[in-house]
């Protein structure tokens, strides 16, 4: 057989063995992930009754919000509380499995990690809810001042237009949580949120931090030139360890279905995130809060 011939064959058939495995090769799968973003539950009570997240009827609607979500099925519930208290949120999750654990006698009872992410995760059967965050005590008050503040003052009051008047008729029984909380996840008020914290901040320079009830460090002179830079790497510095711990938090488990909880403003950063990871795939949650 002519060499050159026999060469040909050879190349045809390692072609052909090539695109036989490409045809049966699957791509690698994809987590799972659903992020929802919350309004604190614990600081939308005003101490009367219909406020309260434990009259009857706010019970039911979060028992709403938890069985639209199981239906999902994630394997893990990650939540805001550090990993540094895992072995207190074990615990506590136990006695509550175990109906020995009463809410309304907690100091904490009402916030939705507790009356979300432990009902939730006792309706799935499963044996943890992880903790996630990392603790830095940001603020959205702590930027006051500065060249051309008012491009980031009107940012943050657009938010707070739209989200103050919701949680006002939550309190006052008008609106629903199960339909407040939809709605502050969805795209408009999720960009508004990103907007105020991660984008509009940076116009504003040759300023400084309010000390009052904040326990900050005296920024040096660079740092006040750009102030609002300085403002938005709290904010990512914060959300950026979150997102470390939620991969891990996921190499650790081996989940493949994750249901993120945390603060509304959080949601954005983590979902931008996370959508440049190959690895994951975002599950958007309304079309589970229908």
């Amino acid at each position: 057989m002519n060499p050159s011939v026999k060469i040909s064959k050879i190349i045809i058939a390692i072609l052909v063995a090539l695109q036989s495995n490409f045809s049966i090769a699957q791509p690698n799968e994809k987590i799972e992930i659903m992020l929802i973003g919350f309004a604190h539950l614990n600081q939308m009570q005003n101490g009367t009754e219909i406020a309260s997240m434990f009259n009857p009827k706010k019970q039911k609607e979060l028992e709403k919000i938890a069985s639209k979500i199981a239906k999902f099925q994630p394997d893990a519930i990650m939540v805001e509380l550090t990993p540094e208290e895992q072995h207190w949120a074990d615990s506590l999750y136990k006695l509550y499995q175990n109906d020995q654990f009463d809410l309304k006698n907690f100091e904490y009872g009402a916030s939705e990690i507790y009356q979300i992410g432990f009902r939730l995760a006792k309706h799935l059967n499963l044996n943890h809810i992880y903790g996630i965050d990392f603790y830095n005590s940001t603020s959205q008050n702590l930027l006051k001042e500065g060249d051309h503040f008012e491009f980031f003052q009107d940012q943050l009051k657009k938010l707070q237009t739209k989200a103050r008047p919701m949680g006002k008729e939550v309190m006052e029984d008008r609106l629903s949580l199960y339909d407040f909380t939809k709605k502050i996840n969805e795209p408009e008020m999720l960009d508004l949120s990103y907007r105020a914290i991660f984008n509009f901040p940076a116009y504003v320079q040759n300023g400084d931090f309010d000390k009052e009830g904040n326990d900050y460090r005296d920024l040096n002179s660079e740092e006040k030139k750009y102030v609002g830079a300085e403002y938005i790497s709290l904010f990512f510095d914060r959300n950026i360890k979150i997102y470390s711990n939620i991969l891990n938090t996921q190499l650790k488990t081996g989940s493949k279905k994750i249901y993120v909880m945390m603060g509304q403003a959080h949601i954005g950063i983590l979902k931008d995130l996370l959508e440049d990871n190959p690895n994951y795939k975002i599950v958007d949650a309304l079309t589970y809060l229908d």
